[in-house]
């Protein structure tokens, strides 16, 4: 049996890590489960896609190729911007809806709400761009091996490499820096943050933006992989959440285990069971951890 699965299943992991970040932070600091996480995935490759062809319109030359890889310069330069837009979107969202909600202690109703906004937001994405699938490139790569039966393409190895640059930056983000410890503080308590002089809003503000931006990545990364449609960001909803809850609310690192753990096994079974059993991994992954560990891999019992 090839290892081919196990290089799939990082990439996928990464990937799901990203938004499963965001996932994360959301629930543990704003106490509800936000189901249009998946369609920010979804804008952010939109929106990069379309910053993309605007850039390679002013400047020719920064849609060439960079070296080995499928895209130039303009989608690096369009996704920056693309990651700001989504968390300002996501930030948007949230004043003119679940802040209002929120301060009204309506919980159910803000997740309620939060899946109306999915629905809409995806309709919104469909109407404007149809369902047909669209590519930030056509270029068609060729696998390298690199060992043990597992070949992987340039885009691949760009990608895991900027995967585990965003990764670290956010952890260094939470554990070095006052914005972090404020999050940290947040998430343990938020009256007792508020209490101790931290300003919440100012947090509320900055999960918001970075679950936003980090969705975007998500997002393009994605569809450079595989192809953007409306769909793509509500169809990694599951395995978003499988992995929170897997890795345990509120722990980032255990965010990014639990996305490695769902993405090497939803690869696992397309090889060894078939693709069809592809999206039941995830929902068994979570059932399972909820009956024999609620508080996941890396979670703390409230």
């Amino acid at each position: 049996m090839t290892l081919q699965f196990v290089a799939d299943g990082l990439i996928a992991g990464a990937l799901i890590g990203l938004g499963a970040i965001g996932v994360t932070l959301t629930y543990s600091i704003l106490r509800f489960a936000n189901f249009a996480h998946g369609e920010f995935i979804s804008f952010g490759a939109y929106a990069t896609l379309l910053l993309a062809g605007a850039i390679g319109a002013i400047f020719a030359g920064s849609t060439q190729s960079i070296g080995s890889l499928s895209i130039g310069w303009a989608v690096v330069a369009a996704g920056l911007i693309a990651m700001a837009l989504t968390g300002l979107l996501a930030l948007a969202l949230d004043f003119l809806v679940f802040r209002r909600l929120r301060e009204k202690g309506a919980a159910i109703t803000t997740v309620m709400a939060s899946f109306g906004a999915s629905m809409a937001l995806r309709a919104l994405l469909e109407f404007m761009f149809t369902s047909r699938p669209t590519y930030f490139s056509r270029d068609l790569q060729i696998a390298m091996p690199i060992g043990l039966g597992i070949r992987v393409t340039p885009d691949q190895m760009a990608l895991l490499g900027v995967t585990a640059a965003l990764l670290i930056a956010v952890h260094l983000l939470l554990t070095r820096t006052q914005t972090g410890r404020a999050m940290r503080a947040v998430s343990e308590n938020p009256s007792l943050a508020r209490v101790a002089g931290i300003d919440v809003d100012r947090v509320v503000r900055t999960t918001w933006l970075l679950g936003g931006s980090l969705a975007c990545a998500a997002g393009v990364m994605l569809g450079l992989l595989v192809q953007i449609r409306p769909y793509m960001g509500f169809d990694l909803l599951l395995p978003l959440f499988a992995a929170a809850i897997l890795g345990g609310i509120g722990s980032v690192p255990g965010a990014v285990a639990g996305a490695l753990i769902v993405g090497v096994s939803e690869a696992a079974a397309v090889q060894m069971v078939g693709a069809e059993w592809r999206a039941a991994v995830a929902f068994l992954l979570l059932s399972g951890i909820l009956l024999i560990k609620p508080t996941g891999l890396f979670g703390k019992s409230e």
